[in-house]
């Protein structure tokens, strides 16, 4: 039987790497890889040939290149690089491109990674978190919310995938149990005591085959996905079971995160006093057991950081 092709935008990123390894993995073999990447040249774009992905260049910010890339594929993995260049408007203007290209390439299922717009519960006028770039609380959240117009107008068959707090961001992402001016480690969050959705960005990958799996089951619908809801003492109660190091949780208020100064920091600040005011929205729009579903290998926190104990900066570093 001739296997689906599926395009993946960001082939070589987190999110779209691990889509791609969970196809190529995938012991059916129903699908094949289109990866698409803007530098064919590159050494992850060759290593993924080598695992047996055709790899393709394409711009998401150019639609004839999308077009090109899409055309034959059966569906298409979708997502932004907001962290990139850090502009609402140009992730927006991304995710229409690929819209509109999906729908110009006749795909027959395009699975778009998004999140919400925060301002559905906390309009510009709400003073209680500070509005960004002008029409912002939270822009790397609310472009892509906005954005999921572009699938639904299209006409194309989609489906909206909500994601949850990547667990690699303790390891690529400055967020990593740090020594505080006591010297003990700790993990710093504004989330007060609220649960928080996390996943391995493996597992993003694995849902994602799951869906596409299920054919029409989720056409027109919004998947939210997580392998564990955790509060900030829990994850730190992990981290000193799996480090044997005691870890703190450093409860911080979201102005204090806000004044941080590295980049995004207001961004996340606000991100994470929206998941904290707002917890039980944002948690039942990501549902662990039907995660699970889709991907039986779903991992909890602590398998993940067991499995990844030495990457974590802090361990290395004291190892």
């Amino acid at each position: 039987m001739e296997k689906k092709i599926i395009a993946v935008v960001g082939a070589t990123g987190a999110q779209g790497g691990a889509v791609v390894a969970a196809l190529l993995n995938d012991p059916s073999g129903e699908f094949a890889v289109r990866a698409i990447t803007r530098n064919s040249d590159s050494d992850k774009s060759i290593a993924l040939a080598k695992k047996g992905a055709e790899v393709i260049e394409a711009d998401i910010s150019d639609k004839s290149s999308l077009v090109k890339a899409f055309k034959g594929a059966y569906g298409a993995f979708c997502v932004t690089f907001f962290w990139e260049h850090f502009s609402p408007e140009k992730e927006m203007d991304n995710a229409r491109n690929m819209a509109d290209a999906a729908k110009e390439a006749e795909l027959s299922h395009v699975i778009w990674s998004t999140l919400e717009d925060t301002r559905r519960w906390v309009p510009l006028e709400d003073n209680s978190m500070p509005t960004l770039m002008g029409k912002y609380k939270v822009p790397h959240f609310d472009a892509k919310g906005v954005s999921n117009a572009y699938f639904e107008r299209s006409g194309v068959p989609y489906t909206l995938l909500l994601t949850s707090f990547f667990w690699e961001n303790f390891i690529y992402f400055g967020a990593e149990p740090q020594k505080g001016p006591d010297g003990e480690l700790a993990i710093t969050f504004p989330l007060a005591e609220a649960k928080m959705p996390g996943i391995a960005v493996a597992d993003i990958g694995k849902c994602v085959l799951g869906i596409l799996k299920e054919g029409n089951k989720y056409l027109g619908k919004s998947v939210g996905i997580a392998g564990e809801h955790l509060s900030g003492m829990e994850m730190a109660e992990i981290f000193t079971k799996v480090l044997d190091k005691k870890v703190k949780y450093n409860a911080v208020p979201p102005e204090m995160y806000r004044s941080f100064g590295f980049p995004g920091a207001e961004d996340l600040g606000n991100m994470y006093q929206f998941k904290t005011q707002f917890e039980s929205v944002f948690r039942k729009a990501r549902n662990v057991d039907e995660s699970r579903k889709l991907n039986p290998e779903l991992q909890t926190f602590e398998a993940w950081l067991r499995k990844n104990r030495a990457k974590i900066p802090v361990h290395t570093e004291t190892a």
